[in-house]
């Protein structure tokens, strides 16, 4: 082989290499890219209550504990859920609300990842439950809450499931943003919703924004299209993912629905 040939060939492989070199630094650093918790870290002091989980103490809030009929609320990437308690206190004043922060986020310890919220989600609705035996419990999920929410409707007897700007999984989304890298292969977080809600049959409510860039509306439509019992859905036309929660449509249906 010439010399020519040889520095053409060396030329042409670089960017293959560095496509490379790519996707092996997203899949070593994926999860520090999917969750954001830096934004929401607070003093321990700061909250009422606490969740124990092996070695790793998760810490929120519950308004309302001597109400009846709870709702538990996973909030979405890079939202310190304190900022909801105000709004769910003033929609559902009879009911005990629970918001406990994700590991790794607000006053919780530990690192997140998708069994680890998994698992800490399910540990929840059961002390929930067993501080309220016998009673229904809603569950609202949004943005990547949606995920963890859509698990959690599919290994236990959720009453009433809020979904607000939910996708039809993460993979999915991440595929419309990042077109060219090959997700399908990398990303082992996948709140893979869509499968988990096929067989849903409870009652559901999908809020709906239609200026949403993060979570494509098309994806929330494939889930909605895979839920085995047609939802409520709300659609806010003039809301974008972050300002879905200031809209006041949201917050009447909300409360509507919950009541």
């Amino acid at each position: 082989m010439s010399f020519v040939r040889r520095q053409w060939l060396g030329w042409a492989a670089l960017p293959v290499i560095g496509y490379a070199g790519i996707v092996a630094w997203l899949f070593s650093k994926q999860r520090d890219l999917i969750y954001l918790p830096e934004g929401t870290r607070i003093d321990v002091a700061q909250t009422d209550f606490t969740l124990a989980r092996d070695d790793v103490q998760l810490h929120g809030w519950v308004l309302h504990p001597q109400a009846s009929r709870p709702v538990i609320y996973f909030g979405g990437n890079a939202e310190g859920i304190q900022h909801r308690r105000e709004m769910l206190d003033r929609l559902l004043p009879d009911r005990p609300v629970y918001l406990v922060s994700y590991r790794g986020y607000g006053a919780s310890g530990g690192v997140p990842s998708e069994a680890a919220l998994l698992g800490d989600a399910l540990a929840l609705f059961d002390e929930v439950r067993s501080r309220h035996p016998n009673q229904p419990i809603a569950v609202i999920g949004s943005s990547l809450g949606s995920g963890v929410a859509s698990y959690v409707a599919s290994q236990r007897d959720v009453s009433q499931l809020v979904l607000i700007a939910p996708f039809d999984s993460l993979a999915a989304v991440a595929r419309v943003h990042y077109p060219a890298l090959p997700i399908r292969w990398i990303l082992r977080d996948r709140f893979d919703s869509i499968d988990r809600l096929r067989g849903y049959e409870g009652d559901v409510m999908v809020i709906r924004a239609a200026l949403d860039t993060v979570v494509p509306p098309a994806n929330t439509n494939r889930l909605i299209a895979a839920l085995g019992k047609p939802p409520k859905v709300v659609d806010l036309p003039q809301a974008g993912h972050n300002t879905i929660s200031g809209n006041p449509e949201f917050e009447q249906a909300l409360a509507d629905f919950l009541r």
